[in-house]
């Protein structure tokens, strides 16, 4: 969903593009007074993100927190993850976490279903048939899926990065998309998303183009309603994030919202596109103005493959939320999904029992839940508090504080020593995360391992350091 993909000549050409001024880009760093999500840290030991504390809890409690007197279901009736160009491998990996964390949804990364040589650019041939090889590794991540609980919704989208972006009005190209959409359903899934978000809505203007994806949407809903009058559609617009008071973003959306089957849910991110707050005014704005029950994709916390960890809380989002909103899907990271769960277990937390959720408590059960012994939570501790979060140090999916950190040192006059004595920290970090998971978290001891070279390197440049 996230940008960072590099168009080709003709999707460009055929106008799938994000138009300027469009609200993305770095956001400025939240505050978190009002959640309480980081302590001052006095007395502890400097981390690479100063000001980020976590308290790790003398004991295990029940987790997620158990929801209080008057509120016998959880928040959110749908509460999952989805993927993040994941291999069907790591989709595997982490449905049976999803139980664990009473998470209940699943969604496949469309970028998961394009295809790519070593080296080369994500290719979206939508319009193909999947091979043989990825239908039969789909087949066992919707097997697993239903085995433990969980609901598997199954995700297409034919315009991002394609030579070939789909076109509404055509009834091949809709052939061609349904067929995968038809795939799915014989393996038993009963929910499905069209995404055309990072798109442009076309050389008509919003109105029209909200016309013509309400379009879209209803013929796929009608041809597995044919087969299933269970199914059941979510849609992600262009405009997904904010009040939806932009005059462009109301024309699409007044659009869509009227043409749109009533039964269809809209996707929407938030107040912002990363959102280090997202509230129920922004939603109440946003479901009055496309008129369509929402389910919230968090993107957090999201790195769209950058080389950071987000490992943080989730925090900032409104307690009563789920009075507006009926779903809540959590964006991870790409290649780091084993430590992607530490953070994930917050978001668990906050769409079980939203009432009583308090960060700082989440992390330090997180934590809890998903080590074995001292010395395991111990460096778990210091790894979060070295990377935690966009939410909690600013930025969007690429901050890097370690990196910031670092360079913030070098860069600043008389502070080498301070540099490297923060270069010494991550690297002892590394080495314990090394020695007491010897069997896990590879992804993550690659991203700490590189940015650990990365420093020595700069330490030893007669220069100060590039941008992280």
């Amino acid at each position: 969903m996230r940008k960072l993909l590099r168009w080709s000549a003709l999707a460009v050409a055929a106008g799938c593009w994000f138009p300027a001024g469009s609200g993305f880009g770095a956001r400025p760093a939240p505050d978190l007074r009002d959640d309480g999500a980081a302590g001052a840290g006095v007395g502890n030991p400097p981390t690479a993100f100063a000001g980020f504390h976590v308290e790790l809890p003398p004991e295990a409690r029940a987790f997620p927190e158990p929801l209080p007197a008057g509120h016998p279901n959880p928040a959110f009736s749908f509460r999952g993850i989805k993927g993040w160009d994941w291999t069907p491998r790591q989709y595997l990996e982490e449905i049976p976490c999803l139980s664990r964390f009473r998470m209940n949804f699943l969604m496949n990364c469309y970028l998961s279903l394009f295809t790519s040589a070593p080296g080369e650019p994500l290719r979206n041939e939508w319009w193909k048939p999947m091979t043989d090889a990825r239908r039969r590794e789909y087949a066992e991540v919707i097997r697993a899926c239903r085995e433990h609980g969980i609901i598997f919704c199954f995700a297409v989208h034919p315009q991002l990065a394609s030579p070939r972006p789909l076109n509404p009005g055509s009834r091949e190209d809709l052939d061609r998309l349904c067929q995968h959409y038809a795939w799915a359903q014989g393996q038993g899934v009963h929910w499905f998303s069209v995404c055309l978000d990072d798109v442009s809505w076309g050389a008509d203007g919003p109105a029209a183009g909200g016309a013509a994806h309400a379009r879209l949407a209803n013929t796929v809903l009608g041809r597995l309603r044919t087969a299933d009058p269970r199914a059941r559609l979510i849609f992600c617009p262009v405009p997904y994030w904010g009040d939806g008071t932009e005059p462009g973003h109301r024309a699409y959306l007044n659009a869509l919202g009227g043409i749109l089957h009533p039964d269809v849910y809209v996707f929407w991110t938030g107040d912002h596109v990363y959102s280090p707050r997202i509230t129920r005014r922004a939603a109440e704005s946003y479901r009055r103005i496309v008129r369509h029950r929402l389910f919230l994709w968090d993107n957090y916390p999201v790195n769209d493959g950058n080389p950071t960890l987000h490992l943080g809380p989730v925090s900032g989002r409104d307690p009563d939320l789920c009075e507006v909103v009926d779903g809540y899907m959590s964006n991870p990271m790409r290649t780091q999904n084993e430590i992607n769960r530490i953070p994930l277990a917050t978001c668990a937390d906050y769409a079980f029992n939203p009432w009583l959720y308090d960060p700082a408590r989440s992390i330090g059960q997180a934590i809890l839940h998903l080590a074995d012994n001292g010395a395991q939570r111990r460096v778990l501790k210091d790894l979060v508090e070295s990377y935690p979060g966009f939410i909690a140090a600013g930025g969007d999916s690429r901050t890097n504080p370690v990196r910031e950190k670092f360079a913030a040192l070098r860069a600043a006059s008389g502070t080498r020593p301070a540099a490297a004595q923060l270069a010494g920290q991550v690297e002892e970090l590394d080495a314990r995360l090394r020695r007491d998971f010897p069997g896990q978290f590879a992804a993550a001891k690659e991203t700490v391992e590189n940015d650990v070279a990365w420093m020595n390197q700069q330490l030893s440049a007669p220069s100060h350091p590039d941008s992280p």
